[in-house]
């Protein structure tokens, strides 16, 4: 399962693909997503006129020349981002390494003769100008039709019991894979436009300024981040839970399955308000979890326990970490810094800076805006799936198949839907010879780049692996997130749904983070991150909610243990060893 792999463009990362679909792909997913997923690629890499139509021309869409899959996981190619990114006015190659990808050890950018591109230069100093001088107005209005057009696709969508077989199988995915092209397509432009704006910004800051630093911290306290509001609703639902007694001992008790059900047999007026605060918030949210671009995985409209448990942890933090109180803060501080900033520039660099700053700040807005969108859309498709996996599990079992069990209907391909729908018990085989590859895949850890080829698969390191722990004094480098300085205690967290042990004080250490993750950065006194970048969800949204974070700390997870005392510089993206535990 997975797609070529590009000559002229031959280095690919799972950096930002990671946070996409950190797990691997299901064959359904994959089948859903390859050739859709690649046509929008292709277009959103021309949009820029920074790459050339001919450079793609007779290339395979079976070539993963934006991203593709191999051994299972997603990868973006690296290569073509950086000839992008070396075309743009001022710019280097690895620019793109910076803004979306983190550090690590890539490959080195081996420059080509045909990496020079005049007209691809000129197309690219038009976009970047046409770009600070339309800052994000266009995108915008662009954007808004496309949340039209999924409340439209959510709306005309039967509820999942009322619909038959044949309904759901349609609506599951032919009627997702109608408007995951575009929607995607859109979402890709919004973040190579992101990604440039703060490159532009990032180098006006390093050569007016001297402190390429200075780009993250104007970008803060921005507001209007759709991946950050779920973390604003789960605190006011963390409140209400430590403002009544016997909520907090309820929740206190441990989060189970059982646990909203009970919530619901009680008439208390406390409980009662809670419920319907919940209630709107999975109405709002619902579409929002661990890998939420797969339909395969739960989110907290599926499984609520995963809401839950971000409540539970939410009303043990401080008031001091009040999301809304933390945005005003870093508001302020922003407007502070930037009136100093556009004091020391001259006209007409102020001029041009401005505009800059201007459209960097919609265009991180309109990306977590462009993805939201997404994530709704496969949200109304994974319920409708849902519903159809459990009835042929239950159909399957009836048949004599004591194997089948929920989440078959993944590993089957969208060619073989109709076939199973029909007879289940079929693929009894087929499903359990799958099932077994994606346990091996699962087993280990992809390489998190490669050069023309992956290696083979018993190279791959395992995830039980242990690393060489930090010692005492030891400072761990990555980038720098959000600035600010704390101390606190390390909890190595690898399951957002699964945060046991992170207690108000201590300091969030993850191996990657997608919008699922953010609501435990509110509790937490800072956030250290294994791969990530400035334009990462990590740093968008500890941006926004003021929490120090440093991303690109390789390996933190398994270097660091649990429970030693760290420091976090989110102004330089260290990671200083103060105390190892017992």
């Amino acid at each position: 399962m997975g797609t070529d792999a590009s000559s002229r463009f031959p280095v690919y990362t799972r950096g930002n693909a990671g946070e996409v679909y950190p797990e691997v792909f299901t064959p359904l997913s994959f089948s859903i997503a390859a050739a859709t997923g690649e046509r929008a690629m292709r277009s959103a890499i021309l949009f820029s006129g920074l790459i050339r139509p001919e450079e793609l021309d007779g290339v395979p869409v079976t070539t993963a020349v934006g991203s593709g899959v191999f051994g299972g996981y997603a990868y973006l190619n690296l290569s073509i981002q950086r000839v992008a990114a070396g075309r743009v006015p001022g710019g280097d190659p690895t620019d793109a390494d910076i803004a979306f990808l983190g550090t690590g050890d890539p490959p080195t950018h081996i420059a080509r003769k045909e990496d020079k591109n005049l007209r691809a230069g000129l197309a690219g100093l038009r976009f970047v100008w046409r770009t600070i001088n339309d800052p994000g107005t266009t995108m915008a209005e662009t954007l808004r039709q496309d949340q039209r057009r999924v409340d439209t696709y959510l709306a005309g969508l039967k509820p999942a019991a009322d619909a038959t077989n044949d309904e759901l199988r349609v609506s599951s995915t032919d009627g997702l894979i109608e408007m995951f092209g575009e929607l995607f397509e859109n979402h890709l432009k919004v973040s190579f436009v992101a990604g440039l704006t703060l490159n532009v910004l990032t180098n006006l800051c390093e050569k007016q300024l001297k402190d390429p630093n200075l780009a993250v911290q104007l970008l803060a306290g921005l507001g209007e981040i759709d991946s950050a509001a779920p973390s604003v609703a789960l605190w006011d639902l963390g409140r209400l839970v430590r403002a009544d007694p016997a909520l907090t001992s309820r929740f206190q008790s441990g989060i189970d399955d059982s646990l909203l059900g009970e919530l619901r047999n009680d008439p208390t007026p406390a409980t009662v308000d809670f419920l319907i605060a919940f209630d709107t918030f999975i109405a709002d949210f619902g579409s929002r979890g661990p890998n939420e671009w797969d339909t395969a995985f739960d989110t907290w409209e599926t499984d609520p326990k995963l809401a839950l448990t971000l409540v539970d942890r939410m009303r043990g933090a401080e008031d001091s970490h009040d999301p809304t109180a933390q945005r005003e803060r870093l508001l302020a501080d922003r407007q502070t810094l930037e009136a100093e900033v556009l004091a020391k520039l001259k006209w007409p660099v102020k001029k041009i800076f401005l505009r800059t700053l201007t459209a960097a700040r919609a265009y991180s807005q309109h990306r977590e805006r462009a993805k939201t969108t997404v994530v709704r859309a496969i949200h109304g498709a994974r319920l409708q799936a849902m519903e159809l996996d459990r009835r042929l599990v239950d159909q399957a079992t009836e048949g004599g198949n004591a194997a089948a069990q929920r989440g078959d209907l993944w590993f089957l391909t969208n060619d073989e839907v109709d076939a199973y729908v029909e007879q289940p018990a079929a693929f009894a085989d087929t499903i359990a010879d799958r099932r077994a590859q994606h346990a091996q895949l699962d087993e280990r850890i992809p390489p998190f780049f490669f050069e023309s080829a992956q290696p083979p698969l018993e190279e791959w390191e395992l995830r039980t692996a242990t690393k060489k722990t930090v010692s005492t004094g030891e400072v761990l480098t990555g980038l720098p997130g959000c600035l600010g300085v704390a101390r606190g205690r390390a909890r190595i967290v690898t399951n957002p749904g699964d945060p046991r042990g992170l207690e108000p004080g201590d300091v969030l250490v993850a191996p990657l983070t997608d919008p699922s993750w953010t609501p435990l950065f509110v509790p937490a006194e800072a956030v250290v991150v294994d791969v990530g970048a400035v334009m990462s969800h990590a740093v968008i949204v500890s941006r926004e909610l003021g929490i120090p974070c440093a991303v690109s700390v390789t390996d933190a997870t398994r270097r660091i243990p649990d429970g030693a005392l760290i420091e976090v510089d989110g102004s330089t993206g260290t990671v200083t060893v103060i105390e190892l535990p017992d």
